[in-house]
C-alpha cells in the first residue's frame, strides 16, 4: 500500500523544512537568528485576546454557521467600505480556518481537470503547489526584477486562453514586499477574467497606498485574514469575499472539509477589525523602521536589491554572486552562520539565485542575524 500520487507529488514548502532544520538545531543548544518565516514577532493585540477570554466565558465554544458569524462577516464588509469604498453583501463572505483553506476552495471552485490559473513567478509557493494538488496546471509569468517583479498586463494578456479560469495577484507580494500600481490593477480588471486577490498583507503597506480589486471589478475572489496585519498566525482565520454565483458551491466544500471557522477566533476577530487600529499602526511603523535597516545592511553585505519593497515584511535579494543555488546557500548559512533564511527557489525558478529576508524579528536579531550573515559570507 502506496501513498496516493498526488501526496507523493506535491512539492515541500521549503521555507518549512529551513524552520524545521533550524527548530532543530535549536534543541541541540544552537542559538539560530529566524529571518526565514513570515511570522510576525508581536504578541496579539491585547484587545483581541480580551474578546477570544470573553467568548470562551459566554461559553461561544461550538460549531458556527458555515460561512462564518454574522456579526463578523458584517464586520468585514464594513471593514471593506470604510478601507476601499466598496459595497459587499454579507453573504458573499466565508470565514475560513486561514487563508490556505481559502485558497483550497477557491481553487477547487474554479478548476475543472487540466484547466489554467495564470501565476507570477516568484510567488507564494502554496498557490501552485495547491493548483496542482487539485489537478489544475499553472500558468507561469516570469516578471522582471526592474518591475519589482510584479505584472506587466501585457504579459498576463498574451497568455490567456481557453483553458484559464483566472489570474492571481499578490499585492503587497510575498516574496518581493512590492505593490501592484493602481493602473496595473486597472488594466488587468480590463482583461475580464476571474481574478483572485490575495490581501493578507494589507495594513503593512509604508510607501503609497494598498488597494482592493474589488475596487476595480467585481469579477474578483479576494483572500485575506488576520494573521499578518494583526499577528494572529496562530489563531487560524482567514476569509474569502466571492462572487456571489461560487458561495453556495464554496459554502458546500467548507461545510464538508472544515465544518465551520473556530468559533473562538471568529469573536475576536471583531474586536481585531473594531478595536485593534492603533496596534496595528505601531506594529506597522515598527516594521518600517526594520525595513529601513534590513535594505541598508542588505546593500552593504553586497546582496542586490533593484526595487525597495513597499509593503508586507520581506526583501528578496539577489545572491547570485555568492551562489547559484540558493537552496544550498541557505542551508549552508543556516549551519555555518545560524541564520535561517528562505531559498528563493522556494518561489518559483525566476527566483533561483535570490533569498528572501523576513524583517518580522526585532531589531536587535536583524542586527545580530545580518552581521553573522556578513562573517559567514568575507570568510566562506
Amino acid at each position: 500500500m502506496e501513498a496516493s500520487k498526488r501526496s507523493q507529488q506535491i512539492r515541500s514548502f521549503i521555507v518549512m523544512d529551513v524552520l524545521e532544520k533550524a527548530n532543530n538545531l535549536e534543541r541541540e543548544g544552537r542559538n539560530i537568528i529566524h529571518l526565514e518565516i513570515g511570522e510576525p514577532d508581536f504578541y496579539t493585540p491585547q484587545c483581541i485576546r480580551d474578546a477570544a477570554m470573553q467568548a470562551i466565558k459566554a461559553g461561544k465554544t461550538h460549531y458556527t454557521h458555515s460561512l462564518g458569524i454574522p456579526e463578523l462577516r458584517e464586520a468585514i464588509c464594513k471593514h471593506y467600505t470604510e478601507s476601499y469604498g466598496v459595497q459587499i453583501d454579507e453573504e458573499q463572505v466565508i470565514v475560513t480556518s486561514g487563508t490556505s483553506p481559502g485558497l483550497l476552495l477557491i481553487f477547487s471552485a474554479l478548476l475543472e481537470q487540466g484547466e489554467e490559473i495564470i501565476l507570477p513567478d516568484p510567488c507564494y509557493p502554496c498557490y501552485p503547489n495547491i493548483v496542482n494538488y487539485v489537478g489544475g496546471r499553472c500558468s507561469h509569468i516570469k516578471t522582471k526584477e526592474e518591475d519589482g517583479f510584479q505584472y506587466r498586463p501585457e504579459d498576463i494578456a498574451r497568455v490567456i486562453s481557453k483553458k484559464t479560469k483566472a489570474v492571481m495577484i499578490n499585492s503587497p507580494s510575498n516574496p518581493t514586499g512590492n505593490l501592484l500600481s493602481p493602473d496595473k490593477m486597472q488594466a488587468i480588471a480590463d482583461l475580464g477574467i476571474h481574478i483572485i486577490s490575495d490581501e493578507i498583507y494589507h495594513g503593512l503597506v509604508y510607501e503609497g497606498k494598498e488597494h482592493s480589486m474589488l475596487e476595480y471589478t467585481d469579477k474578483a475572489f479576494i483572500l485575506n485574514g488576520f494573521s499578518k496585519a494583526y499577528a494572529m498566525t496562530g489563531w487560524r482565520l482567514g476569509y474569502i469575499i466571492a462572487p456571489p454565483e461560487f458561495v453556495r458551491p464554496i459554502q458546500k466544500m467548507q461545510q464538508n472539509f472544515f465544518i465551520s471557522a473556530t468559533s473562538i477566533s471568529q469573536w475576536a476577530a471583531i474586536a481585531a477589525l473594531k478595536n485593534a487600529k492603533p496596534d496595528m499602526e505601531n506594529m506597522r511603523k515598527t516594521y518600517n523602521t526594520r525595513r529601513g535597516y534590513i535594505l541598508k545592511r542588505l546593500k552593504e553585505i553586497g546582496f542586490g536589491v533593484a526595487v525597495d519593497p513597499a509593503g508586507a515584511f520581506y526583501v528578496l535579494a539577489k545572491a547570485r554572486h555568492f551562489s547559484p543555488n540558493s537552496y544550498d546557500l541557505s542551508f549552508e548559512m543556516l549551519e555555518k552562520a545560524g541564520v535561517a533564511v528562505a531559498p528563493g527557489i522556494d518561489f518559483g525558478e525566476n527566483a533561483e539565485g535570490y533569498l528572501r529576508f523576513s524583517y518580522a524579528n526585532s531589531l536587535e536579531n536583524i542586527t545580530e542575524g545580518l552581521n553573522r550573515i556578513e562573517n559567514f559570507l568575507n570568510h566562506r
